[in-house]
């Protein structure tokens, strides 16, 4: 496994593979789909990964040459959740995602830094947010970050409902 310092955070590029980013989400999110929970992640399409990722902000962690984590950043206005809806103050993180093999190497929290710094930096006031509400332990990583639950929602199609998170930055 590489050092930490040998993981290189940056803006995914032209020339990235939305091929190999989407097999990692999928990757990624079978611990979530194992639990029962249909996230988009889990099984999307290249297609899909690039309709995610367009009009945003994609952040990918690579290492040895492959990609092994990523964050998405919607800089507003927001149109989901409904929480954030309208508000030109909120930037929106999703797809946050680290390959198996390098969770618990605090990856998640470093890609979750350079989400809230991009918002940050362009101006917004929050972050946000949402996942399963069953999803205890991605729960606890972001209340961990200083997230408040402040809404839930019944996506359409989903198995689980989902509570929205929301961080002042």
């Amino acid at each position: 496994m590489p050092e930490p310092d040998q993981i290189l955070i940056r803006p995914l590029q032209p020339s990235d593979s939305l091929e190999e980013l989407t097999a990692m989400l999928h990757r990624a999110y079978k611990r979530l789909a194992d639990l029962g929970f249909n996230y988009t992640a889990v099984n999307q399409s290249v297609e899909k990964t690039r309709e995610r990722i367009t009009g945003c902000d994609c952040f990918v962690a690579v290492a040895e040459g492959k990609l092994i984590g990523t964050v998405t950043v919607k800089l507003g206005p927001e149109d989901e959740p409904p929480w954030a809806a309208g508000r030109t103050d909120c930037a929106h993180a999703s797809q946050l995602a680290v390959d198996p093999p390098f969770r618990k190497t605090g990856l998640g929290r470093k890609l979750m830094d350079v989400a809230e710094d991009r918002a940050r930096a362009a101006g917004f006031k929050f972050c946000v947010g949402n996942t399963s509400e069953r999803a205890d332990y991605l729960i606890a990583f972001y209340t961990g970050r200083g997230y408040e639950i402040v809404d839930h929602v019944q996506w359409p199609g989903k198995t689980y409902r989902s509570v929205v998170l929301a961080k002042k930055l």
